[in-house]
């Protein structure tokens, strides 16, 4: 089978979109001025066909276009992803849904989750210190054999930022504390510690976030599936 072009998908996603998808994305705070209108399941059919290739990965995401970009993190090669790649990939995110795609398909596949996620948290630019965030959510998921002393680690960062009111920042710093919290019966406790913390901030960001996470984080269900039966110590 001949080798598919970066020109060819393009084109095929072209043809896949439609501008009542595309209305849609934006009604969910996607950027579409690239984008061509393409639902995902059409998207990961088509990379389930390409599969890896990283040097199409390379050449879908120079192109620009939205659908292009969501493909590219799917077919590239994790393992041979470099840290200089993945600071350029961050710098172009602009979208929420790009940004965590790539987070959670690709870069938490990488050796250097855990310095990228230092490094993005401490960048100014909105949608890379989501990529932090996003990126420590996603590591959480994935980081099914890693030490919960290392996810401890990240509670500091998450209170580090939380002030921070942009929407797509909060909303990842948000994310990120409630799976460390949901991660382990071991890390319940100090992440909820850090929420209710920040439940009682005078900032005002910081209380939204730090009220939404001790919400979850009480939450029946989730207790029960960590094999915990309380949280707060009964009324006097």
């Amino acid at each position: 089978m001949a080798k598919e072009s970066a020109a060819a998908l393009i084109a095929e996603l072209r043809a896949a979109g439609s501008e009542t998808d595309r209305a849609g994305q934006a009604r969910y705070g996607i950027k579409t001025d690239r984008s061509f209108g393409v639902r995902l399941p059409v998207i990961k059919a088509i990379a389930k066909r390409v599969k890896r290739d990283r040097a199409l990965a390379a050449e879908l995401w120079a192109s620009g276009f939205h659908e292009a970009r969501m493909l590219a993190f799917l077919i590239d090669d994790p393992k041979q992803v470099t840290p200089q790649q993945m600071d350029a990939w961050a710098a172009d995110f602009d979208s929420w849904d790009v940004c965590d795609g790539a987070c959670s398909k690709l870069f938490v596949r990488t050796p250097y989750v855990e310095e990228k996620i230092r490094a993005f948290a401490a960048d100014e630019r909105e949608f890379v210190r989501r990529a932090g965030f996003a990126l420590l959510a996603a590591y959480t998921v994935h980081g099914k054999k890693v030490d919960d002393e290392r996810f401890l680690a990240f509670l500091p960062l998450i209170e580090r930022y939380a002030n921070d009111p942009r929407n797509f920042v909060k909303k990842a710093v948000n994310w990120a504390l409630r799976q460390i919290g949901k991660h382990s019966a071991a890390l319940h406790g100090p992440a909820l510690a850090v929420a209710d913390r920040l439940a009682a901030s005078p900032d005002k960001t910081a209380r939204w976030i730090g009220k939404d996470a001790a919400r979850e984080l009480r939450d029946e269900f989730q207790l029960a599936r960590l094999g915990l039966t309380s949280v707060d110590p009964p009324a006097p």
